[in-house]
């Protein structure tokens, strides 16, 4: 496959994207107080790490199978570390990360939905799509771990 510029560029621009959520992600396991966010945050890196290796391949002139993974946001069930009457500044600290990151999930996901059409190759933009609808597992994952530990 070759890609034309405009298709090159907005590849390159999603791997930013990803690049940015595999960074904070790591540095936000390193951050949080919390052993099950840390394992969250450690399994959204590996995930996001995925999305990169995948948008790699479409630079490198392939374009992976995708299964559509959307089981993993409706799957996940937290365990509870933080009460309702926990207000700890631990438990304000994983609220604030937790918070911020499904703030780049929205935004990671809503510029899939854009790029997406910036192609014409059906497999491409079955790949793209699925990545979006892995966003946002990511972002409904963070969410329940933010209601599960009173957050929200």
């Amino acid at each position: 496959m070759v890609l034309k510029e405009k298709e090159k560029t907005a590849i390159q621009d999603l791997q930013t994207q990803e690049q940015t959520c595999i960074n904070k992600y790591g540095k936000y396991s390193d951050e949080a107080k919390d052993p099950v966010l840390k394992k969250l945050f450690k399994t959204l890196q590996q995930k996001e790490q995925q999305h990169f290796n995948s948008l790699q391949q479409v630079l490198d002139g392939s374009v992976p199978s995708c299964n559509c993974n959307d089981s993993d946001g409706k799957d996940y069930e937290p365990e509870v570390t933080y009460g309702p009457m926990a207000n700890s500044e631990d438990k304000k600290s994983d609220c604030f990360l937790v918070t911020d990151c499904i703030a780049t999930e929205k935004l990671v996901s809503s510029e899939y939905n854009m790029d997406v059409f910036v192609f014409a190759d059906a497999a491409l933009r079955k790949l793209l799509a699925d990545i979006q609808i892995e966003e946002q597992n990511h972002a409904l994952m963070l969410y329940k771990y933010k209601t599960a530990n009173a957050m929200a």
